[in-house]
């Protein structure tokens, strides 16, 4: 006779969630999420089980995978008749050559000559300027942000978009259904009525089994007017204070020339991908400045995580110095070996992180990072006076990225980003002197001081390390 205890079954399922774990879960994640996953499922089968079901595996619905191959051909197509535009560093710059290279080929953006890149690393003077430029619009109008609050400052674009439509301007807005969930209960419904394109991207709920795995998220921030102006970085269309007790600090950049139309082409790509609608790119780019750029995007619709990979090549690729700028420090192994090798290669590798964060598990999780850091010769600096939510990257003195992309598991495998790389002296000097300004108000981390935290904070650090991969 079998044994009807309740509990003798529920032991048997236990253990039968183990096994199939330990079978299922490795042949379809990453070695480093497979690690966490089992580590949970171990620990609570019952639980761990359906959360990998849900937020385990990277997928996104075929339809969604069609539509952004289908995006990146007419991209593509699109280029092909732009030769003239195109980019060619000398033969003496082989790692600019190098980069443009491999961001063109995961990323189908080519490098553009021609434009004026100005960065704005003020909050409110860069929704200033955002401001501006919408109530400059003529013809058409493009909003793609992760996040907008019914604040002042969502309040103010919204009024923008509504007097921008009024006069004529074709405006579209995708906002992240979860990200600006406010924004989107605040002002959706009255956009829509003034003539506003409102949509909502990677829709929560229960549409989101239909989509995509439901914590997939599109991070992009970045805004093209008339098709002569664009705006990418790490801002959002929120007052600074949006998060109580964790201002942020942000970076953006305003782009003038040829590199617009392929903020205009990001954005057109994900309009088709959330409505399979295909918007028109037109021609017609103007030669403004001298600055070389190529847009980056990467997300779980691409075949390789492209963030990842450019950042690694950039680090790899550097001769005397990197800085980079992340409020979320939560890498995967190849990119904490790249940075580690940097340093102990003799490049002067800095790290810009926040003193503070909004996120107490993913800092912790960045905190156990920190001592291999050190060893290895990364310098770790850490901004006091506000939360730094700038993410950008320098090396040397001719290349630079700004952009939405964090250097974490999460936004190189699960979020769709966006970067702008500028082969350019000039903007990189610019960026140094933003850079100088945070050290500036920052305390650089010494091995020795750290090793003497309390026990228990190190325990804490490695418990939420174990979960990098699930954050």
């Amino acid at each position: 006779m079998f044994d009807l205890n309740p509990g003798y079954w529920l032991f048997l399922l236990d253990w039968l969630i183990r096994l199939a774990a330990l079978v299922w879960i490795p042949v379809r994640s990453p070695p480093a999420a497979a690690r966490s996953w089992l580590l949970l499922v171990g620990f609570v089968p019952l639980l761990g089980l359906p959360l990998y079901l849900v937020l385990g595996h990277p997928w996104l619905a075929h339809e969604r995978r069609m539509r952004q191959a289908r995006a990146s051909q007419v991209i593509l197509k699109h280029q092909s008749g732009r030769a003239l535009l195109r980019w060619s560093p000398g033969e003496s710059d082989e790692t600019a050559g190098d980069i443009a290279q491999l961001t063109e080929r995961v990323g189908d953006f080519m490098p553009l000559g021609g434009n004026a890149i100005e960065l704005l690393d003020r909050y409110e003077a860069s929704i200033e300027s955002l401001l501006r430029d919408i109530e400059s619009a003529r013809q058409e109008l493009h909003l793609l942000y992760y996040l907008m609050h019914d604040d002042e400052v969502g309040r103010a674009v919204a009024e923008a978009l509504r007097r921008a439509a009024t006069r004529g301007v074709r405006c579209r807005v995708l906002l992240d259904a979860v990200g600006a969930k406010p924004g989107l209960r605040a002002w959706a419904h009255p956009l829509r009525a003034a003539g506003v394109d409102v949509r909502a991207m990677l829709a929560g709920g229960l549409a989101w089994r239909k989509l995509s795995r439901m914590d997939l998220r599109n991070h992009r921030k970045l805004a093209v007017i008339d098709g002569r102006v664009g705006y990418i970085g790490s801002q959002n269309l929120a007052g600074p204070a949006f998060v109580p007790g964790h201002p942020n600090h942000e970076l953006v950049a305003r782009v003038q020339g040829p590199v617009v139309r392929q903020l205009a082409a990001l954005f057109a790509s994900d309009w088709l991908i959330e409505t399979g609608e295909l918007l028109d790119v037109a021609d017609g780019e103007t030669v403004v400045g001298t600055s070389p750029a190529q847009v980056l995007p990467s997300g779980p619709a691409y075949p390789f995580q492209n963030a990842r990979d450019v950042v690694i090549a950039l680090v790899q690729r550097a001769r005397h110095r990197v800085v980079l700028v992340t409020p979320y420090f939560v890498p995967d192994d190849a990119t904490l070996s790249t940075l580690r090798i940097a340093a102990l290669a003799g490049v002067d590798v800095l790290l810009v992180l926040s003193a503070s964060s909004n996120r107490p598990l993913t800092h912790w999780a960045q905190q156990a990072y920190y001592e291999e850091l050190l060893r290895s010769g990364v310098r770790v600096a850490l901004y006091r006076p506000r939360f730094l939510h700038a993410k950008h990257l320098s090396v040397d003195d001719d290349i630079a990225l700004v952009g939405s992309i964090n250097l974490d598991i999460r936004s190189f495998a699960l979020n769709a980003e966006a970067g702008l790389l500028c082969y350019d002296a000039a903007v990189v000097a610019r960026l140094r002197e933003i850079e100088a300004s945070y050290l500036a108000h920052a305390d650089l981390l010494d091995i020795g001081q750290w090793r003497r935290r309390p026990r228990w904070h190190r325990s804490r650090e490695g418990i939420a390390r174990l979960a990098d991969s699930l954050m």
